[in-house]
Parts: C-alpha cells; structure tokens; sequence
C-alpha cells in the first residue's frame, strides 16, 4: 500500500543508500534516488524499487554543488510532486594521519560530507517548511562522537553533522520538521570489505554484538526515523553499532 510520501536519498547508488532505498520502496514510499554517476546497476535499483509499486526518480547530482542539489531538489518535484523526507546519506572518506595529511584531503571530505548535507538540507527545508511537515535524517558515524585515529577528517565532518542537526532541530520543530541523525558503527560494505580477516576479527571484538552490521540495519532505522512512531523524537543521535558505544 502506498504511503504517498517521497523520500530522497543521496549517495543512493550502492550500498547502506541502495538499502534504504529498497527498504522505503518497500514500505509504500516513492523515492527519488541521487547518484553521481550513470550506470546500468542506477538502472536496475530504479526498476527495483518500481516493482513494489511506487514512483521512482533518478537525480544525478553532487552534493558538494549547491547548484546541483537546488537541481536535485527541483527534479525530484517535477517528477514525484513533494519531498517529505531527506536522508543525507552521501559521504566519503580520505584517510590518514594528520602530521601527513594535505589541505585537499581534509578540505574534500568536510565539504562533501559536511557542507554537503549544508546544501542538500538548504534547499529541501522551504518545502518543507511551507508544507509544514519533513522529516531529515542525517547519517554520521560512530567516529562523529568518538573519534578514530587516521580519521581526523571524517570524524569533523561527522561530528559537525551532529551539530548541524541539533541545531536545526530547534529551528524548525515548530514547523513540524523533525531532525535526526544515525550514527552507524561499522557496516558490511564495500569499503569494509576489503579487510583482511584478521582486521575484521579485530573489530569484531570491539563489539559487544561480535558482529558487524549491515546496511540493512541502518535502514531500518531510517524507516522508525520517517514514520509516525518517531513523532515525538528530534534532536537525536541513534547510534546503531551493535553497542560500541555506550
């Protein structure tokens, strides 16, 4: 049964993005899909996510361009009428130690992940505000609160998400726009899985739940974060990393 309520996802190409996509399409809602670059695979997650019976939009755009997110947000109007939900998702990293780290590297990574939910948010929030109704999910990171040696970067520009969604938070809860972040540990995805067995077994035992979660974990936070069992919750940072942080 359709829901009629339109999420947009960014970085929805691959992974812990493609999972909240699917899971959203699955509970009724039409999805505008943001990717960076054309693929056959954008193709197959869009016919996907159709096959539940909802509406699909493809918007190529990156959320480091304001230009390109008023873009993104203006497409995704035109082709599913209304966006109720945002979840910035897109984020990258660029690992190393700060002693040699370059200025480009750190520069990258806070205006992608940080100034880029900045953009995308900037543009959504007068829908959201005029229709007096959203819901914005910001995706951190565990390391956005604890930090994490060679992450420097990532951890700032996590860390300022944190931030930027309490602050937002008390900006528009009058408005009945509710702002909340997830902070995942570590997910199964294609940047972890490139570790070694040793390396996986080794943060497995930082984790009280000896396991490390799946996009579809975060996911499903995601869709408690969009419905109406979450009216009452905004502010906050729902951690889900199997209990690392407690």
């Amino acid at each position: 049964m359709r829901k009629e309520q339109v999420v947009l996802v960014t970085g929805a190409a691959r992974g812990i993005g493609k999972e909240i996509c699917l899971n959203m399409a699955k509970e009724g809602y039409d999805v505008s899909v943001n990717y960076r670059t054309k693929t056959d695979e954008i193709e197959e997650l869009k016919s996907k996510i159709e096959s539940y019976g909802v509406k699909c939009a493809l918007v190529q755009g990156d959320i480091g361009s304001f230009e390109e997110c008023e873009n993104m947000v203006r497409e995704t109007v035109e082709a599913l009428g209304k966006i109720d939900i945002l979840v910035n998702n897109a984020g990258i990293t660029k690992d190393g130690l700060l002693m040699r780290m370059s200025k480009e590297d750190f520069t990258k990574v806070v205006d992608i992940n940080l100034v880029g939910t900045f953009n995308m948010t900037r543009n959504v929030i007068p829908l959201m505000v005029k229709q007096r109704y959203g819901r914005i999910i910001n995706i951190s990171s565990v390391v956005g609160v604890a930090g994490n040696a060679g992450q420097t970067n990532y951890s700032a520009s996590k860390a300022g998400i944190i931030g930027f969604t309490k602050s937002l938070a008390k900006e528009v809860a009058s408005r009945n726009i509710l702002v909340n972040a997830i902070a995942p540990g570590f997910v199964v995805t294609d940047m972890t899985k490139v570790l070694s067995d040793e390396q996986k077994e080794s943060i497995n035992t930082m984790i009280p739940l000896k396991r490390m979660g799946t996009p579809e974990d975060i996911a499903k936070a995601v869709k408690f974060l969009s419905s109406e069992d979450s009216s009452y919750i905004t502010g906050q940072v729902l951690h889900v990393d199997g209990g690392m942080l407690m």
